[in-house]
């Protein structure tokens, strides 16, 4: 009897050390911030606040950004391969893909979690409401665009 006392206290410890270990590593991804953090490449125009808006809503999502301020754009959004009806007032790159425009931060680290065979994602134009625009809301779509200029709708708004 005294051998099975023994096997049941290392039993328990191990119950207990697994539940605590889950406990703590729960708490460090609730407190950590975002599962993906990321670090953007982004391409403004020295003269646009609501892309420094932009920029602020990522930051405060937990990403970082190294900004560059051009005077045009176009070639980078050429080399991007962002076709013009989904261009927008600027282009960030990241972990490979293009996000072009004021996309919420929860669509890039969707983006970023499944990896979509695509170039990237874009909200075009500048919609009121998206990600660094403020004023009143008006609805707007996240469209995944592949290299070959097709999109699909990934999320609404």
């Amino acid at each position: 009897m005294g051998k099975q006392k023994q096997k049941q206290k290392p039993e328990r410890r191990s119950v207990r050390t697994l539940v605590f270990g889950s406990i703590l590593m729960l708490a460090g991804a609730f407190f950590a911030g975002p599962a993906l953090a990321a670090e953007f490449s982004v391409y403004k125009s020295p003269w646009c606040g609501c892309c420094s808006g932009w920029i602020e809503e990522m930051e405060k999502a937990g990403h970082t950004a190294s900004v560059t301020d051009l005077e045009d754009l176009e070639d980078i959004k050429r080399l991007a391969g962002v076709p013009e009806p989904l261009q927008s007032c600027h282009t960030a790159i990241v972990e490979g893909y293009v996000v072009e425009g004021h996309v919420p931060a929860a669509d890039i680290e969707r983006m970023l979690a499944e990896r979509p065979d695509a170039l990237g994602i874009s909200v075009p134009g500048m919609p009121m409401g998206s990600p660094g625009m403020g004023g009143d809301p008006e609805p707007f779509d996240v469209l995944l665009f592949k290299a070959d200029g097709t999109a699909s709708v990934y999320a609404r708004y």
